[in-house]
């Protein structure tokens, strides 16, 4: 009982003394290697904190970098946006043009079609002008003629008949090969016509190249080029 005693007084005593002596604590906890084990447990906690704060100087300065990043992109973007306004004024400054070029082209074509049909006339004009002069020389008389004349079907420049001859014309500002043939074909439909009379194919127009009119003359066509 008395050893009992004494070790429970002695537990009272060092309890209190760790409560209240600082000093006591001390000794202890080095006596227990809690010291050793606290001034580890320091270092940890040190080591710790410089980590977290290295950690966070990384991450302050990947924040930076991914600003100037964003920064760089905001950039682009409006570059871009600049860019595509930039773009889309000048398409539709090219859409104006074209509408005006089409206009132009539109214009321009009227009036080709309107300088053709004049200059047709005139050449149709002139070459019935030198037909009447040629049967006033050799005495034939001309019986009738006719712009725009159709024979079973085909259109007919100029048709001239006299007393004796038919004159087939096909009038062309720049006649090519085709229309040789074609006022061939015109001319052998007239003579299955007008059987009793000769049929003379002339070509006429302005712009006659010399493959065209050799081509023709081979052909038995009269050319007349003004």
């Amino acid at each position: 009982m008395g050893i009992d005693t004494d070790t429970k007084e002695l537990k009272s005593i060092m309890l209190k003394l760790l409560e209240e002596d600082e000093e006591f604590r001390l000794v202890v906890a080095a006596k227990l290697g809690i010291i050793e084990i606290l001034n580890e447990l320091k270092r940890l906690r040190e080591d710790f904190n410089r980590y977290v704060e290295e950690s966070n100087k990384r991450f302050e300065a990947i924040e930076k970098r991914f600003e100037v990043i964003e920064k760089r992109f905001e950039a682009i973007e409006k570059r871009l946006e600049e860019h595509d306004r930039k773009f889309n004024a000048i398409l539709e400054e090219i859409k104006n043009i074209w509408k005006v070029l089409t206009e132009h082209n539109r214009r321009l074509s009227n009036v080709e079609d309107m300088v053709g049909v004049l200059a047709e006339s005139t050449y149709a004009k002139f070459t019935l002008d030198m037909i009447m002069h040629e049967c006033s020389v050799s005495g034939d008389k001309v019986v009738s003629w006719q712009r725009n004349a159709r024979i079973d079907g085909e259109d007919i420049d100029l048709l001239v008949v006299t007393e004796k001859k038919v004159f087939i014309i096909e009038v062309k500002v720049r006649p090519r090969h085709s229309d040789v043939g074609k006022l061939i074909a015109k001319a052998d439909i007239a003579r299955n016509r007008f059987r009793d009379k000769q049929v003379i194919p002339i070509l006429t127009g302005a712009r006659i190249g010399r493959e065209v009119m050799s081509y023709a003359l081979d052909k038995g066509v009269h050319v007349y080029s003004w």
